[in-house]
């Protein structure tokens, strides 16, 4: 039956078969204890319904284990299901650091996706099997959700900040992706298709869909048609931040905290540079807000990751 009218997603990943567990167990411990209470509601207004004759005198008895237990066990299991749940929670927010990096932009009303080797897709997902896959993603406009039934994974696209999304595909097959937060007059038709393919035939859909130049390589073209080059290149006689090895250090700012420089760092500095002023150089960069586009800086922030990446490579 097609992904659009089941009523359960097919799992193409071994996360979305934990999570299934997960709700089946937590729905069995709802079921077990509510339904002693609805069945003695239900039985004692039978029992002492109006004209019966029926006991209805104060019960001076208790059972003290019984009502220690009714309170002690539903918390002891309720531990055990947010142990097991936040242990999830934390494994999908912990991409390996080899995972694949694709990035992505939402925009009303079509996804757009873009390979490390500068392969594009748009409303479309190609990913091999058995191997980790990281999204690096961020909105033009609006909020956005992206939302992979299949793979039981959902999380929001926020203007102005990246957010990101990891996970292992392990079963081959064509799925269905969505926007799951209003985003428009078109948001229902923001959908589009999560291709999961063996690894050789993933390797042969690259190279049919190859591009002239990796997202660093165009990245870099961005970096000197936009003028960066002159501040921040090597024979620069402008004071400014030297990019190499700068992705993943740490860097003083001007008000005498420290950050990390990771790509929101990084997209930060590009669109809004008066924010976070690295300490020691002076507050003169120009803003690229409404210059660049959001996949544009996401170019640029690929080529200064690949600063860092050459820097350490012997």
């Amino acid at each position: 039956m097609s992904d659009f009218i089941a009523l359960w997603p097919q799992s193409a990943s071994a996360y979305s078969g934990r999570i299934d567990l997960l709700m089946w167990v937590f729905t069995a411990l709802v079921v077990a204890l509510s339904a002693p209470v609805f069945i003695l509601i239900a039985y004692y207004a039978w029992k002492y319904r109006a004209g019966r004759k029926a006991d209805r005198s104060d019960r001076v008895n208790r059972n003290t284990l019984l009502e220690i237990s009714w309170a002690l066990i539903p918390f002891i299991l309720i531990v055990i299901l947010f142990v097991w749940s936040t242990r999830m929670f934390f494994t999908v927010h912990q991409p390996p650091p080899d995972a694949m990096e694709i990035n992505v932009v939402a925009k009303q009303w079509m996804w757009k996706f873009e390979h490390a080797g500068g392969q594009r897709e748009i409303d479309e997902l190609h990913v091999p099997v058995g191997e980790p896959v990281r999204l690096s993603m961020a909105s033009q406009d609006v909020i956005h959700s992206l939302y992979i039934p299949a793979l039981r994974l959902k999380q929001d696209v926020v203007p102005g900040r990246y957010t990101s999304l990891w996970f292992t595909a392990d079963k081959p097959g064509t799925y269905h992706l969505t926007c799951a937060e209003f985003c428009g007059a078109d948001h229902s038709e923001m959908t589009g298709r999560f291709i999961v393919m063996e690894k050789p035939a993933f390797a042969a859909w690259l190279e049919q869909a190859g591009t002239d130049a990796s997202l660093a390589a165009e990245g870099e073209k961005l970096f000197r048609s936009n003028g960066c080059s002159g501040c921040h290149g090597p024979a620069a006689t402008v004071k400014a931040p030297d990019l190499e090895g700068l992705y993943g250090s740490p860097v003083p700012l001007a008000d005498g905290s420290m950050v990390t420089a990771d790509d929101q760092y990084i997209r930060d500095s590009i669109l809004l540079p008066q924010s976070e002023i690295a300490a020691g150089y002076p507050p003169i960069m120009p803003t690229f807000k409404n210059v660049l586009s959001e996949d544009e800086v996401m170019k640029l922030v690929a080529y200064i990751k690949s600063l860092a990446t050459t820097e350490d490579t012997p």
